[in-house]
């Protein structure tokens, strides 16, 4: 994934390769899974084991769903970029959380699955703060697609290969956010801009929300009731004239800046750093208190 970022940085690939990429890279990692393990077995939650049991075994659906795991993983960070900091920011807040998750389980059965986690969580953790030193603004290093994918894919190593995919997604709760709500323009369901970062005006020194300009006689049916559901969900700032409608690049960045107006840039970063920190508390409830609802509390992984 390292040499696969640097190629991104350099050759600015299309977005379909940075889907395409993840997913032959991650062939190693199933590899790996395949001859260690090859449990494709998932625990069913409590409320539906009357009708479906205990366990179903889904067979080659699971690799599938392993390898979506890594390719959202080296991108979803990805997408949630583009200030300084932020990239840095949010792989060391997930790797605190998964450090702080290990410690906690090592007193269960899966002591050696944390272990080997904490094994590469911690230099990960360690070498990230010394970046985040550098790269906070004002930053003084550009880390790129290199970072990103490298990060991503250790949390997808991490996750799959200690057994605890599901609670790893959980810490990327505002990633997954970001996802959902930039759905629209990855698919091209409304126009999306090679870049979608925040826009800076150098006389407040202050950043405000990127725009994209949707023509109204080429919007579709799709496309008009999507405007209309992000309307109604106050999702989204929009300026309408005869001809064309104005919107908010559809990022978290930018829902940020529409939400609590222009803001510097490393306000901003805090501000997104809070918020990952808040959906990692929201992670440990639904993972501790709530899942045992759900779920056993030793399957819950």
């Amino acid at each position: 994934m390292l040499l696969l970022g640097f190629a991104d940085d350099v050759l600015d690939l299309r977005w379909r390769y940075k889907l395409l990429l993840p997913t032959v890279a991650s062939l190693p990692l199933l590899v790996v899974y395949y001859v260690n393990f090859n449990s494709t077995t998932f625990i069913v939650p409590i409320p539906l084991r009357p009708w479906l049991g205990i366990s179903i075994n889904i067979g080659f659906l699971y690799y599938i769903y392993m390898g979506m795991l890594a390719v959202f993983c080296t991108n979803a960070i990805n997408i949630l970029a583009g200030i300084n900091g932020l990239e840095v920011g949010q792989s060391v807040i997930i790797a605190l959380s998964i450090i702080i998750f290990d410690i906690i389980e090592l007193r269960g059965d899966q002591f050696k699955a944390h272990t080997f986690s904490l094994h590469i969580m911690i230099p990960y953790l360690a070498t990230t703060l010394a970046l985040l030193k550098h790269n906070w603004y004002p930053s003084r290093v550009f880390v790129g697609d290199t970072f990103c994918y490298v990060s991503g894919m250790t949390f997808a190593v991490v996750a799959i290969l200690s057994h605890f995919s599901k609670t790893v997604l959980l810490f990327f709760l505002p990633q997954i956010i970001n996802f959902l709500y930039s759905v629209p323009q990855l698919f091209h369901i409304i126009p999306c801009p090679r870049h979608r970062l925040p826009k800076y005006i150098e006389e407040t020194d202050l950043l405000h929300a990127s725009r994209t300009v949707i023509i109204k006689k080429d919007m579709t049916f799709l496309t008009k009731s999507i405007l209309k559901i992000l309307t109604i969900l106050h999702l989204t700032d929009k300026i309408e004239d005869e001809e064309s409608i104005t919107i908010n690049n559809m990022t978290l960045i930018n829902l940020f800046l529409i939400k609590l107006g222009p803001t510097s840039e490393v306000q901003l970063t805090t501000k997104l750093m809070a918020f990952q920190v808040f959906c990692t508390f929201v992670a440990f409830v639904i993972r501790y208190p709530m899942a045992s609802y759900f779920y056993d509390s030793e399957k819950m992984q």
